[in-house]
């Protein structure tokens, strides 16, 4: 009897037609059905937001002739997508979701901030092994060629294996030719924050606008983070948990008078 091919959702926050999607749409075609539904234009840095204030709009589109993907382009954000994705448009719930691939990192803690990311801890919400992609190239013309082979061989082995309930995978991979990738290490996320810059300007009538920049800064000199491993030319998976509690802390807490 003939093996059922899994059923994967595709979602990214770089917009449908971005470069990164269309190669982790090429991956999943070899590796069961897919359906993608995703932004219709750029939604970095949407974290885990959602849409409750506006309608959606979510439409079957055609990018490439006579491929075996179904693809709908939605006007909202990488957690909507998936939203909608699986309690209104496809027919059947997804065996897994894999969202990006993103042009840039999300290490470290651009994870919280990750419309990427936020996908599939969408997926993780849900009980589906989900897994977010970045490639450490910002271009639009990047080079996505060489992390392929690793790309599929990750998704495999969660097909193969699946993931505790409520985790989901943050992989990154170095901008590196072929040869000079070291291999794939299980990390930690590094302790790291943005510096943040508020650039203050004016328009053409004397308002003030700003503009938010800022410097990344690792504050973490272990060699078992996400950041040593890219530094290193690993690729770097973090398992990424979706209960935020601060479980160490809690006795502490519970030593707390509350007077009651």
């Amino acid at each position: 009897m003939e093996k059922k091919r899994p059923f994967i959702l595709v979602c990214n926050d770089d917009g449908i037609t971005a470069p990164g999607i269309r190669n982790l749409i090429s991956i999943a075609n070899e590796l069961g059905d897919v359906a993608v539904v995703a932004p219709d234009s750029p939604q970095s840095g949407m974290g885990h937001a959602i849409t409750i204030n506006s309608t959606l709009r979510c439409d079957p589109i055609i990018i490439e002739e006579n491929a075996p993907q179904q693809e709908y382009s939605c006007s909202g954000t990488p957690v909507d997508c998936v939203k909608l994705a699986i309690n209104a448009i496809l027919d059947r719930k997804p065996d897994m979701i894999i969202s990006g691939i993103n042009h840039g990192s999300n290490s470290s803690i651009n994870v919280i901030y990750s419309g990427t990311m936020s996908a599939a801890v969408e997926g993780a919400l849900e009980g589906i092994p989900s897994i977010g992609f970045s490639l450490l190239d910002y271009s639009w013309e990047a080079d996505f060629k060489p992390a392929r082979d690793h790309i599929k061989k990750i998704c495999e082995m969660v097909l193969e294996k699946g993931l505790p309930d409520g985790v989901c995978l943050n992989v990154n991979i170095p901008k590196a030719s072929p040869e000079k990738y070291r291999g794939i290490k299980v990390c930690r996320q590094a302790r790291a924050n943005w510096e943040e810059e508020i650039d203050v300007r004016k328009d053409p009538r004397g308002r003030k606008y700003y503009w938010l920049t800022g410097t990344f800064v690792n504050y973490d000199y272990g060699e078992d983070t996400d950041e040593w491993a890219l530094a290193n030319n690993y690729i770097s998976i973090v398992p990424v948990g979706i209960d935020l509690t601060a479980g160490s802390y809690l006795p502490a807490m519970n030593e707390w008078d509350f007077g009651m």
